[in-house]
């Protein structure tokens, strides 16, 4: 299991997933699961709001990197790897030179990134546009739903804002959660 190193692997950014999806089938196809244990795109779950409903997306940590468990001394996984569509080459083989190896990173550096990813798995997930004082919200939950205010204060660590929203003419300051408003643009 020594042999086997994590590796950067360049990709056409925004083809991570279809890069990894070509890997994992001709890996499959190829019998080289033993030389190529995990293929990995570490990425966060965030959210935003979006026409008032909240959409969940996935967001890359490493956009146009992929992230490749293998044992690289196996004469075909180099060439089978190399050769998936979207894949631009190894990060450190220096400049699409194919005889030259790349080098495999760090297991300080794997730890971080795994762990980061582990990270984001246990927690919720991170809204993706955080607010920022003075800018303007429209509640769109709650009894207050439909009243446009802005932003006085931003508790980050509890997820909540405190809004001042206009009623009956005169300025009420209202603690609400992130869920409960949407930005106006």
């Amino acid at each position: 299991m020594s042999e086997h190193k994590w590796y950067v692997l360049r990709a056409v950014s925004g083809q991570e997933k279809k890069v990894k999806n070509y890997l994992e089938n001709e890996i499959a196809r190829q019998k080289l699961e033993d030389q190529v244990p995990q293929i990995l795109i570490p990425s966060e779950k965030v959210y935003e709001m979006r026409n008032g409903k909240k959409r969940i997306r996935e967001r890359s940590f490493f956009p146009g990197y992929v992230l490749i468990q293998a044992n690289l001394s196996h004469g075909e996984v180099m060439h089978t790897v190399t050769s998936i569509p979207g894949v631009i080459g190894f990060l450190g083989a220096g400049g699409g030179n194919a005889s030259k190896n790349p080098v495999p990173l760090r297991q300080s550096e794997v730890n971080r990134i795994l762990g980061k990813v582990d990270e984001t798995e246990e927690f919720e997930e991170k809204l993706d546009t955080p607010y920022i004082v003075g800018e303007s919200v429209k509640v769109m939950d709650g009894p207050f739903s439909g009243f446009t205010g802005h932003v006085e204060e931003v508790f980050e660590d509890r997820k909540k804002l405190n809004v001042i929203v206009k009623i009956f003419g005169r300025n009420t300051p209202v603690e609400l959660n992130y869920m409960q408003v949407e930005k106006v643009e």
